[in-house]
């Protein structure tokens, strides 16, 4: 049975978030499937993933064959890493421990990587924010400034009507 690892999609129209899966090739798309090993929501910034390390590796040794997005969500997360690692262990290239740090190592430098961007969203946003803010004080002192200057040349003219009626009234 010819394994394939690729992404099921769920969600409404516009907004997909998908489920990556262990299938057989000749199931459907959204039809039958083996094994759930993680989720993908490329709707966030960054995109949201969470994959179950293990079980993907186990899959991938076993032989089956991820289609090209869920390649590239596998190499994000590591898991052809993994792979790539315990092939050397098994040819005795490295011990499982000096794999296990290695994978470890590269995991807290992704997820340094990931915070970084994540933050750098966060900092935009709230700069964006403050423009506009900024803007809108600038826009609405204009206002202000314009509403000022009708109040000084609207009162003399009331004064003169005033002045008009007392005339009229005498």
């Amino acid at each position: 049975m010819p394994l394939k690892i690729r992404l099921q999609r769920h969600g409404r129209k516009g907004k997909p978030f998908y489920w990556i899966v262990a299938a057989d090739s000749r199931a459907k798309r959204d039809g039958k499937f083996i094994e759930k090993l993680g989720i993908y929501n490329p709707t966030t910034n960054p995109a949201t993933i969470e994959l179950d390390v293990d079980n993907s590796v186990k899959h991938l040794r076993n032989g089956a064959q991820p289609t090209d997005t869920a390649r590239r969500i596998l190499s994000y997360k590591g898991a052809l890493l993994k792979k790539h690692l315990l092939g050397g262990v098994d040819k005795g290239a490295l011990t499982l421990e000096q794999a296990n740090e290695k994978f470890e190592a590269w995991l807290q430098d992704k997820e340094g990587k990931i915070l970084d961007k994540s933050s750098k969203v966060e900092k935009a946003k709230a700069d964006a924010k403050a423009e506009a803010f900024a803007k809108e004080q600038e826009i609405n002192q204009k206002r202000a400034a314009e509403a000022k200057a009708e109040e000084v040349s609207e009162e003399p003219t009331a004064e003169a009507e005033t002045t008009e009626e007392e005339k009229t009234e005498e």
